[in-house]
C-alpha cells in the first residue's frame, strides 16, 4: 500500500513521533492506524526498556498554577543531557505534567510507590465486598486483581490516563518521548499543593 504524506503528518500529529517512525509503522501495518500507533506504541516501549538503566540526572523542575492561585504543581522531570533538557519538546512535557497533576491529583508516581499497609488495606476492603456480595472464594483474587487496576488509574500517575489525550496513559506520553529523545526520561518527583486543604500530621 501507498503511503502518503499526509497520512505520515496525520499519523505524528496524533503521536508526536518522528516522520521515519512513523512512515515505518504505517508501512508495517498497512495503513491502519490503530495498527500503526500500537507499533509505535511497543517500539516506544522497547526503547524505554532500554534505556532505563542510564542515569537520568539533568532535567527541569516545571510549575503550574491553576484557579488564580488555589492550586499548585512542582514537577521533577529527569533525563540524560543537558541538550534534551533544554528542548521545547521536553519542556512542554514537563508543563503537560504539571498540568495533569494538577487535574487529576494523584498520590503516587507508581504502583511500586505505594505503602505496603496502604495496599494490604485495599485488598482486604476489596476481598471484604467480593465476601458480602457472595462472589465464589475461588475469583476473589482475580476481582482483587482488577479493582487493584483502577485503583492504580485512580491514584498512580504513569497509569493516569493522560488528560490531554486519553487513549494514551502518561507512562505511554512518556515512553514516547522516549522513543523520540533515545534517552531515559523519568518522573523523578512531584508536588501538588490545593488551598485550604487539610494537612496530614
Amino acid at each position: 500500500m501507498s503511503i502518503s504524506s499526509t497520512m505520515v503528518k496525520e499519523l505524528r500529529n496524533k503521536t508526536g513521533v518522528g516522520i521515519m517512525d512513523c512512515k515505518e509503522a504505517l508501512a508495517v501495518s498497512d495503513g491502519n492506524f490503530d495498527k500503526a500507533i500500537e507499533f509505535l506504541r511497543k517500539k516506544g516501549m522497547s526503547a524505554a526498556t532500554k534505556r532505563s538503566s542510564k542515569a537520568a540526572k539533568d532535567g527541569v523542575i516545571s510549575s503550574y498554577i491553576h484557579m488564580g492561585g488555589r492550586i499548585g504543581v512542582l514537577v521533577e522531570l529527569n533525563c540524560e543531557t543537558d541538550f534534551v533538557a533544554k528542548t521545547d519538546n521536553f519542556q512542554l512535557l514537563a508543563k503537560d505534567l504539571t498540568m495533569h497533576i494538577a487535574a487529576a491529583n494523584p498520590t503516587y508516581i507508581r504502583p511500586e510507590d505505594i505503602p505496603s499497609v496502604v495496599m494490604e488495606g485495599e485488598k482486604e476492603i476489596y476481598r471484604s465486598q467480593a465476601m458480602a456480595e457472595k462472589k465464589p472464594e475461588k475469583i476473589w483474587d482475580k476481582i482483587i486483581e482488577g479493582k487493584l487496576k483502577k485503583y492504580y488509574e485512580d491514584v498512580c500517575l504513569l497509569n493516569q490516563k493522560f488528560i490531554k489525550d486519553t487513549d494514551i496513559t502518561v507512562e505511554t506520553l512518556i515512553n514516547n518521548m522516549i522513543a523520540k529523545t533515545g534517552e531515559n526520561i523519568i518522573i523523578r518527583r512531584f508536588i501538588r499543593f490545593q488551598l485550604g486543604e487539610d494537612l496530614k500530621q
